[in-house]
């Protein structure tokens, strides 16, 4: 299964999820992934996640994550490998980059980084 295709899968993967639904309640935002040259805009509502591909036009994201497809498929190895283990462990080595408003990311680490290592499930 390619990556896109795996990352299109999250919403289900993180919306059947009771205890990351639990822990994501209190936080609503709009954050792009870049997988690549290939973008997605994620949707947060509550905890509960809604994916559309690409950058919306005139569409607001409050921040962006980024890597390249490898480090993407390094990230959703399960297990992934020391050094691909973690967004922040991507960001020391310069394979993912994290823009814009942090303070939410910050706010919500834990529900956030759960949600992005949910595809290593969807092989």
């Amino acid at each position: 299964m390619n990556l896109a295709a795996r990352f299109e899968r999250l919403p289900d993967l993180v919306n059947g999820d009771s205890d990351l639904l639990r822990r994501g309640r209190f936080l609503t935002v709009d954050f792009l992934v870049e997988i690549g040259e290939e973008a997605f805009q994620v949707s947060v509502d509550q905890g509960r996640i809604a994916l559309s591909r690409g950058p919306a036009l005139l569409r607001s994201h409050c921040f962006s994550i980024a890597a390249s497809e490898a480090a993407w498929q390094a990230h959703w190895t399960d297990p992934p490998a020391p050094g691909w283990h973690d967004l922040f462990a991507m960001t020391k080595s310069g394979a993912a980059r994290i823009a814009g408003d942090l303070q939410p990311f910050m706010a919500n680490l834990q529900y956030l980084k759960d949600v992005l290592a949910k595809p290593r499930s969807a092989i």
